[in-house]
């Protein structure tokens, strides 16, 4: 199991799938590899913006689950916007994005957009926690996701972590 105090900064600590339904997806990602279990909950973020600062959201279903010491997550996407976002929801079956924590969100995304991955979407969480997808495509396939190590998402990392203690492969998919 991975601790919450075991995460460096700048590392990356998920990836995530886009898939077409969570739970048939988390099912047959825990048989063939025994990643899991999975917990499923629904996201609705709409207190974001895009590249241009306009109102955005991004409404999925997650589930999450932990491979070795990598928290996996698959995406069901149900809206997203704005439309540069909303495009890199579209292709199932692939790596939608590598998550980071970081220490200081701001120092991040600055750092980010200087290198060219601007962020396609920046948002907070009903927890108060700041998110951001950074589009590395160009340079790396996929989009980079960043966020601060705060309580309620290292909470989360713990919860899908210690899900995974002695799993016996029971229930592959939960509600959270």
């Amino acid at each position: 199991m991975v601790r919450a105090d075991e995460f460096q900064s700048g590392t990356v600590v998920q990836t995530a799938y886009l898939v077409d339904d969570v739970r048939t997806a988390a099912a047959r990602f825990a048989a063939a590899t025994g990643a899991g279990p999975f917990l499923v909950r629904r996201n609705r973020i709409t207190d974001a913006v895009g590249p241009d600062g306009r109102p955005a959201m991004f409404d999925h279903s997650s589930a999450y689950g932990q491979w070795g010491r990598t928290q996996i997550e698959l995406v069901q996407t149900h809206a997203a916007a704005p439309t540069e976002f909303a495009d890199t929801t579209t292709e199932i079956g692939r790596v939608h994005h590598v998550a980071m924590m970081v220490e200081s969100f701001a120092e991040q995304q600055k750092k980010f957009s200087d290198l060219g991955w601007r962020a396609l979407l920046t948002a907070t969480t009903s927890n108060g926690n700041a998110f951001a997808f950074h589009d590395a495509r160009a340079e790396l396939g996929h989009l980079v996701e960043i966020y601060e190590a705060r309580p309620s998402i290292l909470a989360l990392y713990r919860r899908v972590a210690e899900a995974a203690v002695d799993w016996d492969g029971y229930e592959p998919v939960r509600e959270m």
